[in-house]
């Protein structure tokens, strides 16, 4: 097991940290082992895609409607001779 050490810790932030230990009947140590524990295993990325999330974002505002351009024959494309 790894141990780390945390210095220049606000008395505030340790205080409060003792308090919600003692609140779970957990030591300081090992209440902060389970925060940080917690904290890591969140998920990063987000679950749906960014099309999806921009989408439901502005969903409210109403949509619009965008002409579809002609499309056009490919052209050949250019040697490399």
């Amino acid at each position: 097991m790894a141990s780390i050490t945390i210095r220049n810790l606000d008395d505030k932030v340790k205080t409060r940290l003792r308090i919600r230990a003692a609140g779970h009947g957990r030591s300081m140590e090992e209440e902060a082992r389970l925060i940080l524990a917690g904290a890591v295993e969140q998920k990063l990325a987000p679950e749906k895609g960014l099309g999806t999330a921009l989408y439901e974002l502005f969903k409210p505002f109403g949509g619009v409607e965008l002409k579809l351009l002609p499309r056009e024959p490919m052209r050949d494309p250019p040697p490399f001779e």
